[in-house]
């Protein structure tokens, strides 16, 4: 017995260490799979991807013109509010070369390649900023779209974009085969040239709110763009630049780290300014349709009250308001996390005045509706009694004989005949009433009677098939 109990336990401690060992090994399994999917060191072409990056930083000739005409479709795009012609701008855009070296360079502390970056960057906003100027300052081109005011403050989604925006630019580059439509859909998403042509906008009809909108929206882009290029390159652990002078090396590197801390810490602290001012923003609108949910009728309410600088919400209410509903509003707003927000709230001291005016207007407004109504009645007789007349006349026109041609005709082609009259006939048998058309004719007295009657029948004939008629009478006078 007790052997046999040894045993057991022998095969439970055997069982137990393959179980361990197949844990184990699915472990690593499961982490060789993850590291092999989410790996981008494996095959990363570092020579070719500085190469690529560098090749397309310096903007002359062919690749000038490309930017002035991007911009220019850009522009109208924006002001005739065409979402399509602004993607098709972003496509043929070369903005986004200068960026992604300005991140490479300092990522490899390359100070010549982030001198060249920030200079043909400079030359390319002066660019775009000129040509949207000039096509702006048409006044035909000035109405201020929905597109264009888009682009005049950045979100925190804005942030997020460029920040995945550029990570995919980045790693889309340094594959060993570069995907163009990663490259093409980056310079989509990020939208680096909207935010230019807005504030080629403002300029151009002197707000400068819009321009510094646009601007801070494009600087945002561009320092995210960068920075993820630089996030990356590290990552991938690019060759650092290397210089013959060791003190200039440390120098170099000491300042391109300076840089990117700064920008780096720039970076979170716009995002997270950003973000509060979106959550501020967000928690002002569910405010707000508490406030109505109470019974309150908000005034203009669309407008732009909320100042996130000064922590202050500008609040119209209709009618009277007094303190109660000053304190009950003030209480309202800690449930909606507007703690340190300052109400200002305003209504009118007297309402019954407006409230009788617009009950004034109401009893008008029906009032007319009422005689509208009865005015579109009279019209649909009127129109009823106008078919009906048409109708009654278009029937008297087709029964109408055009005697005049016909008495011509008749005279040239029966030159015995001296008159010729026409009349309708109403004639019953006291069970049906039938029209004839009767004819009557006049004959000269030098014609032999026997001549007239060959002639008669013949100009009845006649009058019968040029009338299309089956009944039809000629009487001699």
């Amino acid at each position: 017995m007790e052997e046999k109990k040894i045993d057991q336990e022998k095969k439970i401690e055997q069982t137990k260490e393959e179980v361990k060992k197949d844990l184990s090994a699915s472990k690593n399994s499961i982490k060789k799979f993850f590291r092999n999917l989410l790996d981008i060191k494996h095959d990363t072409d570092t020579d070719r991807t500085i190469e690529s990056i560098k090749n397309n930083i310096v903007v002359k000739g062919h690749t000038a013109w490309i930017l002035v005409f991007s911009i220019l479709i850009a522009s109208i795009g924006l002001n005739v509010s065409s979402t399509a012609v602004v993607i098709g701008a972003m496509l043929i855009s070369p903005l986004m070369g200068p960026i992604l070296g300005i991140g490479l360079s300092i990522g490899i502390n390359d100070i010549d390649t982030l001198r060249n970056s920030m200079k043909n960057l400079g030359v390319m906003l002066g660019i775009s900023l000129f040509t949207s100027f000039m096509f702006f300052s048409i006044p035909l081109f000035q109405e201020f779209t929905k597109e264009l005011s888009s682009r005049t403050a950045p979100d925190v989604r804005d942030v997020m974009i460029a920040i995945a925006g550029g990570l995919a630019l980045i790693v889309a580059i340094t594959r060993p085969s570069p995907q163009t439509n990663t490259v093409a859909g980056v310079a989509i998403g990020t939208a680096l040239m909207p935010p230019l042509c807005t504030a080629g906008y403002g300029l151009a009809v002197g707000n400068y709110k819009y321009f510094l909108g646009a601007m801070f929206l494009f600087t945002i882009n561009t320092i995210f763009i960068a920075l993820a290029t630089f996030v990356i390159t590290k990552y991938l652990h690019f060759p650092m630049v290397k210089y013959i002078n060791s003190s200039k090396r440390k120098f170099i590197s000491r300042l391109a780290s300076f840089i990117a801390i700064i920008v780096l810490g720039a970076s979170v602290f716009t995002f997270y300014k950003l973000y509060q001012k979106n959550t501020y923003n967000d928690n002002v609108k569910t405010y707000k349709t508490a406030i109505k949910g109470l019974g309150y009728v908000l005034i203009d309410e669309d407008k732009s009250d909320f100042s996130f600088d000064n922590k202050t919400l500008e609040l119209t209410i209709f009618g009277n308001v007094t303190p109660t509903d000053k304190k009950k509003l003030n209480e309202l707003k800690f449930d909606h996390s507007l703690d340190d927000v300052v109400l200002n709230i305003q209504g009118g001291k007297d309402d019954s005045k407006i409230i009788s005016e617009f009950q004034t207007l109401r009893d008008q407004v029906a009032k007319s509706q009422k005689l509208i109504e009865g005015r579109d009645e009279f019209i649909k007789n009127k129109d009823d009694r106008i078919r009906y007349l048409e109708k009654e006349l278009r029937n008297v026109f087709s029964n109408r004989i055009p005697f005049i041609k016909i008495s011509e005709e008749a005279k040239i082609n029966y030159e015995a005949l001296e008159e010729l009259s026409y009349s309708n006939l109403i004639k019953t048998n006291f069970k049906t009433v039938d029209t004839l058309t009767v004819f009557n004719a006049k004959w000269f007295d030098s014609i032999p009677k026997k001549e007239i009657d060959i002639q008669e029948l013949k100009l009845q004939k006649w009058l019968k098939t040029r009338l299309e008629l089956d009944t039809l009478t000629v009487i001699r006078k």
